[in-house]
């Protein structure tokens, strides 16, 4: 805990003591842990905090924070590389994000430390410390601005089609301008102002439902939905069937190369990115371990990784080669089971806006105020001021695609592959994993594809604004 300290150099661990400061705001570079004997076995005691939040409610927080707007671009993903490359990306990535969760796992276990940015520091001092902050707090404002992007697109059909107004009504109740506004300070702001992440889990678990009620709808439409040429403006479908076009528009692709298949990976990889998350959640985890957190991130990614791939297939084989960037453009906004799905997504990414919130105040809380105790001041003017910038961006940005993209192409990269990789580099001792040991090789492997992969993300999206070809929607 901040400040108070045991004379033989260790926090004073009391129950008053713990609930006195916030989890996110109680790690210094200055702490430490202990290593105990139990069956002759080491165990790693952190003396940063008392995590008091479950197993399960971890689960449902870092499956949220996992979970994002990405989903819906999933099945336009498929079309445009085909089911069987798909999934040996799907699980690439999947299992590419699990190893990178396990690394800096590995750093906090050795350091005692469970925070992203004091990793940085234990690493490369200062200039560590300030590289991880800023990366998490682009990465987590970008997936934030997607969030309310999709609520100001969204929100306005919802409402038109539940009072049964004509589409683009001049009403302000329906601008999704005003929209994000007020769900931004009466819904996700009361939320960001709670003290711990752990007491989100609930809030968490309802969006996930929200989720799943929206994959079960995509799995109930392939099965009465026809194949169609296209839809018009209005959202409803052409009554013209596919047979007179392309004899393989309705054909559903094994494997697929087109222009557009070098867009998917760097979309897929950043549907996988909760790293920002992972440690905060580890710091508030009840009896932490690294291997209950690494269960946690496993259950977590096995849990998006068969949703993601569910909703992907069967977008992909209701509307095969027509289905466009945004899953739910393709459903008519005329129906009803479409309207309330459209509904719960919004209601599930409104819910993980919060989630992500937390790790970019814990970043400016590192940077600013690194040595101050917990103060609701801070913790709420820091919460507001982040709310009113994506607020502005998403505003003012008429197409967020774009700058969304570079952020992915930078952002992602360096947090699932880069940073953890080279803090597991320096901070494992020498002594215990010599530099030419097999897993530091393989920390230096992983690096140097979180490079190449920023590399060529970067460079399809400055060929895409270049030529100006179409390319798929960000997560």
């Amino acid at each position: 805990m901040e400040g108070q300290k045991m004379s033989n150099g260790h926090h004073d661990l009391s129950p008053d003591k713990c609930l006195e400061f916030d989890a996110l705001d109680s790690i210094r570079e200055g702490d430490t842990f202990l290593h105990e004997k139990s069956n002759g076995k080491a165990e790693t005691h952190f003396t940063d905090f008392e995590g008091k939040t479950s197993f399960g409610m971890s689960i449902f927080n870092l499956s949220n924070a996992i979970m994002g707007s990405g989903i819906l671009g999933l099945a336009y993903a498929m079309a445009n590389t085909g089911i069987i490359l798909f999934v040996i990306l799907l699980i690439s990535i999947a299992l590419l994000s699990a190893y990178s969760i396990h690394l800096l796992l590995k750093c906090a276990e050795v350091v005692g430390i469970r925070a992203y940015e004091q990793l940085g520091n234990h690493a490369f001092g200062t200039p560590g410390k300030i590289l991880a902050a800023c990366v998490i707090t682009v990465h987590n404002i970008g997936a934030m601005s997607t969030y309310l992007f999709i609520v100001k697109i969204e929100l306005p059909h919802i409402i038109e089609g539940l009072m049964d107004l004509p589409t683009d009504s001049p009403e302000w109740f329906v601008n999704g301008k005003y929209l994000i506004i007020i769900v931004s300070f009466i819904v996700i702001l009361p939320l960001a102002f709670m003290k711990r992440l752990g007491y989100l889990g609930y809030t968490s678990g309802f969006s996930l439902s929200c989720m799943v009620f929206f994959l079960i709808s995509v799995i109930y439409k392939k099965f009465v939905t026809e194949c169609f040429v296209a839809h018009s403006n209005n959202g409803t479908f052409l009554n013209e069937s596919i047979s007179n076009s392309s004899a393989d528009t309705c054909e559903a692709k094994l494997i697929t190369a087109n222009p557009q298949t070098a867009f998917t990976i760097p979309i897929m990889a950043f549907a996988f990115v909760c790293h920002p998350e992972v440690l905060p959640i580890y710091t508030e985890l009840k009896n932490p371990s690294k291997k209950r957190m690494q269960n946690i991130a496993n259950i977590s990614i096995l849990a998006m990784f068969v949703m993601y791939l569910l909703t992907a297939i069967f977008g992909y084989l209701t509307f095969y080669a027509n289905v466009e960037s945004e899953l739910l453009e393709m459903y008519s906004k005329k129906d009803t089971l479409m309207l309330c799905v459209r509904l719960a997504v919004l209601v599930a990414v409104t819910l993980t806006v919060p989630v992500v919130l937390f790790p970019i105040r814990r970043a400016v809380l590192q940077l600013l105020f690194p040595d101050k105790p917990f103060s609701w001041v801070r913790h709420i003017s820091i919460a507001v001021c982040l709310l009113i910038a994506v607020n502005l961006l998403v505003i003012f940005v008429p197409n967020i695609r774009d700058i969304f993209g570079f952020i992915g192409a930078t952002s992602a990269p360096s947090l699932i592959f880069i940073l953890p990789g080279i803090f597991y580099i320096y901070i494992i001792p020498k002594e215990q994993e010599p530099l030419k040991s097999r897993p530091k090789i393989q920390a230096m492997v992983f690096v140097t594809l979180g490079f190449i992969f920023m590399i060529m993300s970067i460079t399809f999206i400055l060929v895409e604004w270049i030529t100006g070809k179409k390319s798929m929607a960000g997560h």
